[in-house]
């Protein structure tokens, strides 16, 4: 439990807003919307009604967006804190929130809100889901070529107030056009007579807004950069994409992967807070599916019922070899799938990685052999060469299905992460079944 709930839950209770207040302001943004997190409705509404405008809008970018949705309810009586809220957003943390909302709801929201933040917004929602603009924000500092330094630090000290960042200045045409980025450490270092236009060398790295967002995540680890620009087609400066922004991306997309490989439909956020209906709806379909694969898996051991009925303890060593062959492969897609995610491997190195999976997984499936042997020796000697030769080549098959699987579904534009460790496992266990009873069958000459 949150070490401030039961204080303000008690304090709200007496009533005593000038001390709950006061113990607000002796609180950084993210505990507040940690303990709000905690709180009852009306206690959440209470609350945020007693944060300052620049704690609100601090606070309220830290809150989940079902916790930001019932603030904004919980407001809907007094439209002008709403209002106030939302323009003080920064506009890349707004179009998040109003990504989220059905249309009506942000339509509704938009009227309320100042012209001029009306638009940004609009404009930004106007940019493909996932793209680099839904992450962008118009709020940066740009200098034109012929500012002198002294020009630009007076113009920086004007109109900086509201930048994202200011470690770094943009450098624009009279079209705006992108010419140049510079750090603030470059300007604060020259001369102040030096013209702009003369600290510029037209080198700077630059994003498109209508790119993945996971373009920005890649380009942010190559170059080691806190902001970089966004541009349109033209080359002019639409925007700026601030590292925290980044790794907001980079969460999402880690979480999103992580279940997907748990064969979840979509990310659960927060399981705690989630609905019954909503978490019995994300599992139900891939879990339904699953059942329907492993009844291949009773088929082809139903098909093999001879073989079962001639050497009864065959069927001791099934889920042992069955599980290493799909323990195999989830291994090998882990790898896949992380390589691929990070731009370490593409679909074309399909074909060099195969060659290495095939000798390395050959060299787990027999040092797992040699394991087996000797507990089946101890317990069946008579299927030793089976549970052998059935283990060597479980792992390969697992190991090769695990690692292909997720080139399989880059192929056909699908996130590799689909390729989930149960969907690996499932078929995996399909095959090892095939591939003892027919080891056996043709050892036993049955």
């Amino acid at each position: 439990m949150n070490e401030f709930k039961m204080e303000f839950q008690l304090l709200i209770e007496a009533k005593k807003w000038k001390i709950l207040k006061q113990a607000l302001n002796d609180l950084n943004p993210h505990q507040i919307a940690e303990t709000i997190g905690e709180l009852s409705k009306t206690d959440q509404i209470i609350l945020f009604r007693l944060l300052s405008r620049e704690q609100a809008k601090e606070v309220f970018q830290h809150l989940l967006h079902d916790e930001q949705e019932d603030v904004i309810k919980g407001l809907a009586a007094n439209s002008n804190q709403i209002a106030d809220l939302l323009n003080d957003l920064d506009p890349d943390d707004r179009t998040a929130f109003f990504e989220e909302l059905p249309g009506k709801v942000s339509q509704r929201l938009m009227q309320i809100m100042s012209e001029e933040e009306r638009e940004i917004t609009r404009r930004l929602l106007g940019y493909p889901e996932d793209s680099i603009g839904r992450l962008m924000t118009p709020e940066y500092v740009a200098v034109k070529p012929y500012f002198t330094v002294a020009q630009a630090l007076d113009h920086i000290r004007i109109y900086g107030r509201d930048s994202e960042t200011l470690n770094v200045i943009y450098v624009v045409d009279e079209n705006w056009k992108l010419i140049d980025d510079l750090r603030m450490k470059e300007l604060i270092l020259a001369s102040p007579d030096q013209r702009i236009s003369e600290l510029v060398d037209n080198r700077f790295v630059a994003l498109k807004a209508y790119d993945d967002q996971e373009v920005a995540v890649k380009v942010f680890k190559d170059y080691d950069r806190v902001a970089l620009p966004v541009i349109d087609t033209n080359g002019v400066l639409v925007g700026i994409v601030t590292i925290d922004d980044v790794i907001d991306v980079v969460e999402e997309e880690n979480t999103e992967d992580f279940h997907k490989f748990g064969s979840l439909q979509e990310g659960v956020i927060n399981p705690l807070k989630a609905r019954v209906g909503f978490l019995y709806k994300k599992r139900v379909l891939w879990l339904t599916v699953l059942v329907f694969m492993n009844v291949f898996s009773g088929a082809a051991i139903a098909s093999f019922e001879a073989v079962i009925g001639a050497v009864v303890s065959l069927v001791f060593f099934l889920p042992l070899l069955i599980g290493s062959g799909g323990n195999a492969g989830s291994q090998s897609a882990t790898l896949m799938i992380r390589a691929l995610a990070t731009g370490d491997v593409e679909t074309k190195d399909w074909i060099r990685l195969l060659g290495k999976e095939l000798l390395v997984s050959f060299l787990l499936g027999a040092t797992m052999a040699v394991g087996v042997s000797l507990i089946a020796g101890f317990r069946a000697p008579e299927v030793v060469v089976v549970v052998a030769l059935t283990m060597v080549i479980t792992v390969i098959v697992g190991s090769l299905l695990g690692m292909l699987l997720p080139f399989v579904f880059t192929k056909f534009k699908a996130d590799p992460a689909t390729a989930s460790a149960p969907l690996i496992t499932s078929i995996a266990d399909i095959c090892g079944v095939m591939i003892y009873f027919s080891i056996a069958t043709w050892y036993f000459g049955l």
